[in-house]
């Protein structure tokens, strides 16, 4: 990742086929597309690709998951458990639906851990939102297992995880609706954009109305239809779309060569017992996207860190200190700092987080360090770079 690194023609062509038309919008102008519907055809690819029955195409990840939480109902003072480690959307979504985002500890996988998932659902617990974090998963079968036994959704944030499995299941089809991203730094790119996936009819209706308007799109003239509730605009353009039609033709090819890049690399570090390597559930299979491990302390992790950064050993990333990643830098989520006034129920269901321990986040993240994958890399840089993790590491080792 990302997919832009290999941008070439079949992007050119596609993009060029919408500006021949002239028709940017993804509804209407019927005439002038001459037949490029460019949103429909991702989503008809993207539904098979991941083998569901439905996919919504929409501006971007975050809107995915506020249109997944508003289809499935999910609302005012309802709480939905994220976990600690996690790209702010995350929570964002959760809030501007007005309900209340618990925190919750990760474990070796990176993601959620579902003892502490356990303990931390209540009376107004709605969803679990696993978030497959650097392109792997969470231990989805003990989740949707605690789904069943309380009556609760199951919503994948897999925004950063496309093209991984799960017990054979595409990543985001294991739940009740999954959500990929498609901006500029992902495995695939619209540039902007994001699409949620669901084999539940009621939330695709809804996710089709809800992102445009409240559009029930029934007819052919669009200023006649209906609007049975309210909704947003979370839209996609066609020449966003189209970028992302040419990018899913190859998603395929990019977890290949993510693959083969993230094993030379790995292979190099497997040389050393005191790393322990991020644990990927049984029957996971991750996109290959980052390699993720732990060291045996934070504070050897933390100078790794920066010898690598000052080898020239660019796209490793220590989360622990990540203004965006991680819970301990979230003071404007914590502290409730909003432009505008938020509901009490919501000010009083985060204020109750506030001094939570978050100890058991804090020994793996504090201790993990993640190497981005890049698809542009020839065979000879990739273990030029591996030979220079080995080199720093073992002067820490």
């Amino acid at each position: 990742m990302p997919g832009f690194e290999l941008f070439g023609s079949l992007e050119q062509k596609e993009t060029n086929k919408v500006l021949e038309t002239g028709v940017l919008m993804r509804y209407g102008f019927d005439g002038p597309r001459k037949g490029q519907w460019k949103a429909k055809e991702m989503e008809e690819a993207l539904a098979k690709r991941m083998e569901v029955k439905y996919a919504q195409l929409l501006s971007s990840g975050t809107a995915a998951l506020t249109v997944a939480l508003a289809s499935t109902e999910i609302g005012l003072g309802d709480e939905v458990i994220v976990p600690s480690f996690t790209f702010v959307a995350s929570f964002e979504a959760i809030l501007s639906v007005g309900a209340i985002p618990v925190l919750v500890d990760i474990d070796d996988t990176l993601t959620l851990d579902p003892k502490a998932v356990a303990k931390a659902i209540g009376p107004k617990t709605k969803a679990i939102m696993p978030v497959h974090m650097c392109g792997s998963m969470a231990n989805l079968r003990a989740l949707a297992n605690l789904c069943r036994e309380h009556n609760l959704l199951l919503i994948e944030d897999a925004c950063q995880a496309i093209g991984g499995t799960y017990e054979g299941k595409p990543l985001g089809s294991y739940g009740d609706i999954g959500c990929f991203s498609f901006d500029y730094v992902k495995t695939i790119t619209c540039g902007e954009g994001g699409a949620l996936i669901t084999n539940n009819a009621k939330y695709y209706k809804h996710a089709d109305h809800y992102s445009d308007h409240g559009h029930d799109h029934i007819g052919n003239d669009r200023g006649k239809e209906g609007h049975p509730f309210l909704g947003y605009n979370f839209r996609i353009s066609e020449l966003n779309a189209a970028v992302g039609v040419a990018q899913l033709k190859r998603l395929d090819d990019f977890i290949a060569i993510q693959e083969k890049n993230y094993s030379i690399i790995r292979k190099e570090l497997e040389v050393f017992p005191e790393i322990k390597f991020r644990t990927v559930p049984e029957g996971g299979v991750e996109n290959y996207s980052f390699l993720s491990f732990f060291l045996p302390t934070q504070e050897m992790a933390k100078k790794v860190q920066i010898a690598l950064s000052k080898a020239g050993v660019d796209g490793c990333f220590y989360w622990y200190d990540n203004n965006w990643h991680y819970y301990k830098k979230w003071d404007h989520l914590l502290d409730l700092k909003s432009l505008g006034k938020l509901p009490m129920e919501v000010q009083e269901g985060v204020k109750n987080q506030k001094n939570n321990d978050f100890a058991a986040s804090d020994n793996w993240m504090g201790r993990n360090l993640s190497f981005l994958i890049k698809l542009s890399w020839k065979e000879v840089e990739v273990m030029e770079r591996a030979k220079k993790i080995v080199q720093i590491l073992a002067q820490h080792l």
